[in-house]
């Protein structure tokens, strides 16, 4: 298992609004851009090939990158290379980190420093939930998905355990970016559940993000 102490102070980072990465899950990407191209090609070769996932901001941070500050890692676990060049990878999230500073370099990709302190717990072992209601979150999934005319394999989602779960519907629900990013800041497995929980009421009342915030 990686420890903090294994991860490097300095990762590539893609960022890809809406795109969410967190730990212990994984996060299929198709890479053709020739910038991160360069970067897959640039982490393979590292013992680590870790990239850090993170959400472009709206409001640009103290050191001007138009990130946010806080991301997560994962690492190249699975890729293949179609006839033209592309590539299908997939990252397994390792863990969430606070950004220090963009590094400015040579790479056609952007880099920055960052911070992996307090986020021990993404290292470990699955979270527990104690006070997860199952039941109750797969009947509002199904109104979720029934309300936008989408389907999903329940089998699936039946078998997985609940971090599994709860991780796998923040990453792949059809939120915000800026609800996305609540989801990956969320302190524990409990608090991701209940921001699940509530950005789901709100899109079946039709809520808005200011409603959400009040």
């Amino acid at each position: 298992m990686i420890k903090a102490a294994d991860l490097p102070d300095t990762i590539p980072v893609f960022p890809l609004p809406g795109a969410l990465l967190l730990p212990r899950a994984k996060l299929p990407l198709h890479i053709f851009e020739p910038r991160y191209l360069q970067m897959l090609e640039d982490v393979l070769k590292t013992p680590n090939r870790v990239i850090g996932m993170i959400q472009p901001s709206h409001a640009r941070n103290a050191d001007g990158s138009g990130l946010h500050a806080i991301g997560c890692a994962g690492r190249v676990t699975q890729f293949s290379e179609t006839e033209d060049g592309r590539y299908f990878i997939t990252l397994s999230g390792l863990s969430r980190f606070r950004v220090k500073e963009e590094i400015e370099g040579f790479t056609p990709y952007r880099r920055c420093a960052v911070d992996w302190a307090g986020f021990d717990m993404d290292l470990g072992p699955a979270e527990c939930d104690d006070g997860f209601d199952r039941t109750a979150l797969m009947g509002l999934l199904g109104r979720y998905l029934d309300a936008r005319g989408m389907s999903t394999d329940w089998g699936a989602l039946d078998e997985a355990g609940d971090e599994l779960l709860v991780n796998s519907l923040s990453m792949l629900l059809d939120f915000e970016p800026e609800d996305k990013q609540a989801l990956l800041e969320a302190p524990s497995l409990s608090t991701r559940r209940e921001t699940l929980v509530t950005l789901m009421e709100f899109a079946l009342r039709g809520g808005s993000l200011e409603e959400k915030l009040q």
